[in-house]
């Protein structure tokens, strides 16, 4: 007997390109039938057989509260009582970057003057970039292999055949014209970064990165990294973006770079992109920075960007609401979480005798088939990557929701109690021994 979860992809193919409406749900890289989610509260989804799992993709990072969680809900479910879209500026907009700004804070550094929102990360960060063209009169971008900051055209570039050689296009309908536009350069290598502003400094107009990488599986920044890019970047008349759409008031209060203020790590970029935790699992984004920046958008100056659903009350109501609640409790229930279940995954990995890594970003985390984490897109590409497709099937089988990539981060949320986490700890022993006996 076929199940729902079947049926609903095999007619998904017939009306939806591979069946999804984004890639790595199509499960791609580990074969099998996706699961149709049909509800999903706390800290466990439901699938469309009516089969509930322990969740660790939390929607790719939204759901830092948990799954629908009532205030959250409520808070959407008034706005929508008074309407669903309007096309006109909101007070509840203005409470939202109000909150958006006081969180990017660090002693007396307060780098997000201006916000603006925006309904998604691409929409965020190909805003940002646009913005530091007009701001720099400068046209080239500088991006790391193996950062992901959304599908515009610009963006999706492969690396050229040298260090400091403009990109190629990473993607069929990408103008070889337009990915020429940017370098992409390898992950924490300063030096390649220094020889890029060299030969290219007077017409790069910004550098754009992950606060830390998330999208070849979790590789941190080397320590002072995102701070001397920010000083090299400054130096040559360029832009810091940092990327925050996927960390962003996920790993810290505020953000990545919040983590990396405790830490000691001293730096301020010119604009922050925000997405995911920022509109509380509804569709929006926002960037923010200096105000001198911030002020080349339309309707203020002459860099142009527009949206009807910008700003959206709903996602509005729900970003709010999310930020609300996302406590000092709230992060600390969450590393505690993670720190569980990455601990016990790299316990069992070991007693089953795979090689592996587990890196961190703050309550981030991923497996690397490596010995020791990446610190590259190339080094990450290395891995024995083929062992994590048993692995993630025997979780699954055993009740646990994993990203359905190894290139994927691990999402633990407020709602994982100890019942979850029970659940996740008796799955990952055999998952391991699963993984063992794969082909490497």
């Amino acid at each position: 007997m076929t199940d729902r979860n079947e049926q609903l992809f095999a007619h998904a193919r017939e009306v939806i390109p591979g069946g999804v409406n984004s890639p790595v749900r199509a499960y791609g890289s580990v074969g099998g039938t996706p699961r149709f989610v049909t509800a999903a509260r706390g800290a466990y989804i439901t699938d469309a057989d009516g089969r509930e799992y322990v969740d660790l993709v939390a929607s790719w990072g939204p759901a830092l509260l948990g799954h629908a969680h009532p205030e959250v809900v409520a808070a959407v479910q008034e706005a929508a009582s008074r309407g669903l879209s309007f096309g006109a500026p909101t007070g509840a907009e203005v409470e939202l970057a109000d909150l958006i700004a006081a969180r990017v804070a660090a002693g007396d550094r307060r780098p997000v003057e201006r916000v603006r929102l925006v309904s998604t990360g691409t929409e965020a960060t190909m805003t940002a970039i646009r913005l530091a063209r007009g701001y720099t009169g400068r046209d080239l971008l500088i991006k790391f292999a193996g950062h992901y900051h959304g599908h515009s055209d610009g963006l999706l570039a492969e690396a050229g055949s040298g260090v400091a050689t403009l990109a190629l296009p990473g993607s069929a309908g990408v103008p070889a014209a337009i990915a020429a536009q940017t370098l992409v350069l390898p992950y924490n290598d300063l030096a390649a970064v220094e020889e890029a502003f060299e030969l290219h400094g007077k017409r790069i107009a910004a550098v754009i990165v992950e606060a830390a990488a998330a999208n070849m599986g979790v590789v941190p920044p080397l320590p002072g990294f995102n701070a001397a890019l920010t000083a090299l970047a400054h130096d040559h008349g360029a832009l810091l973006i940092l990327d925050e759409v996927l960390t962003g008031f996920r790993v810290h209060p505020a953000g990545f770079w919040g983590l990396q203020q405790d830490a000691g790590e001293e730096y301020t970029p010119d604009l922050f992109t925000f997405g995911k935790v920022v509109g509380g699992g509804m569709p929006l984004a926002a960037l923010g920075g200096r105000a001198d920046v911030m002020d080349m958008l339309a309707p203020v100056g002459p860099v142009y960007q527009a949206g009807t659903l910008s700003g959206n009350p709903l996602s509005v109501a729900a970003g709010i609401a999310t930020l609300q609640l996302a406590t000092p409790e709230v992060y600390a229930r969450v590393d505690a979480a993670a720190s569980v279940v990455a601990d016990a995954l790299d316990a069992a990995l070991t007693d089953a005798g795979v090689v592996h890594a587990v890196p961190r970003a703050g309550s981030l985390f991923g497996v690397a088939m490596l010995p020791e984490a990446p610190r590259s897109y190339a080094e990450a590409l290395q891995q024995q990557a083929a062992r994590y497709t048993p692995f993630f099937h025997a979780m699954l089988d055993a009740g646990v929701s994993l990203p359905p990539s190894v290139y994927e981060a691990w999402f633990l949320t407020a709602a994982h109690d100890d019942a979850a986490l029970a659940r996740v700890l008796d799955a990952l022993p055999g998952a391991a021994r699963a993984a063992a006996g794969a082909a490497a």
